[in-house]
């Protein structure tokens, strides 16, 4: 995978080759810092405003004062692209952290945050889109604040290298067979029409991607009910889909070895990402 030269070291741009991270750094010692991941298409980001507002949420959340406005890491953002001469699909990770300074588990004082960001091509998932994936279950062992988009994510990293060892593309998460969401993305079931998801609460991320998916059945005047579903109703779901910045709008077409409904993608997750395609401007390359 091509990852572009340049890259955003605290407020300036250098090549990636010249980046070093500071001796005692936060995050590396203590999942002391928080990121987002920005989608491109055709070189322009998509939902970059929700991504930016949910940085600073997090950082409020964690108390970390970021040395930057929203407009100026948005310009940041919009410049890394141009530097790059990015035309492509692709994304953008973008990294904050309380800094570096001597290791103590307590807030340091007077330190500046460590702030990177870098673009690499990323190209669609189109077989996925439209096949369908599978999934595990697995039980969901991750702290109580999930809804901060955090660097503490070694449950989430261990979930997705699970799933890929058993030949799968996600792993759902449940607390007492209760299902909040995905090692990396947001999940959703649909019965009878409706679209059921658990609630937004501070024990799932608030997706950028779930929140379109929530305006975009409001558009098909499809209901979105934020009562959360077991894993007992998956075995009689419609369907089943997950949603993130990098896999868009997924249907997932068997969970533990066994179909979700007629084992293909439904209409109503077809039509969700088709509204996806449409309100991010995709423009499908053809020969």
């Amino acid at each position: 995978m091509f990852v572009y030269p340049i890259v955003l070291s605290q407020t300036k741009f250098t090549h990636r080759d010249n980046l070093r991270y500071p001796f005692e750094e936060r995050g590396l010692q203590f999942g002391d810092g928080i990121y987002e991941v920005i989608r491109i298409y055709n070189g322009t980001y998509y939902l970059l405003e929700e991504h930016i507002d949910r940085l600073f949420r997090s950082a409020k959340a964690i108390k970390l004062e970021l040395p930057f406005t929203k407009d100026e890491i948005t310009n940041l953002l919009l410049e890394l692209l141009k530097r790059n001469k990015m035309t492509s699909d692709g994304k953008t990770y973008l990294q904050a952290t309380r800094g570096s300074a001597p290791r103590d588990h307590v807030f340091p004082v007077n330190v500046e945050s460590n702030i990177y960001a870098y673009t690499q091509d990323l190209p669609r998932k189109h077989d996925n889109l439209e096949k369908g994936v599978s999934a595990i279950t697995r039980h969901d062992s991750r702290w109580d604040y999930c809804y901060i988009k955090s660097l503490n994510l070694l449950p989430n990293v261990l979930a997705k290298q699970e799933a890929k060892e058993n030949g799968c593309y996600e792993a759902i998460f449940h607390k007492d067979g209760q299902v909040t969401e995905c090692s990396s993305s947001n999940v959703y079931l649909v019965k009878d029409g409706k679209i059921h998801t658990h609630p937004a609460t501070s024990g799932i991320l608030h997706g950028c991607v779930r929140m379109q998916v929530e305006k975009f059945a409001a558009d098909l005047s499809i209901p979105f009910v934020e009562n959360g579903f077991s894993l007992d109703d998956i075995t009689t779901a419609d369907e089943l889909f997950l949603s993130s910045s990098t896999s868009e709008i997924m249907p997932i077409v068997s969970v533990d070895g066994t179909s979700v409904g007629n084992g293909k993608p439904g209409d109503v997750t077809q039509k969700l990402q088709e509204c996806y395609e449409k309100d991010a401007n995709i423009i499908t390359h053809t020969v």
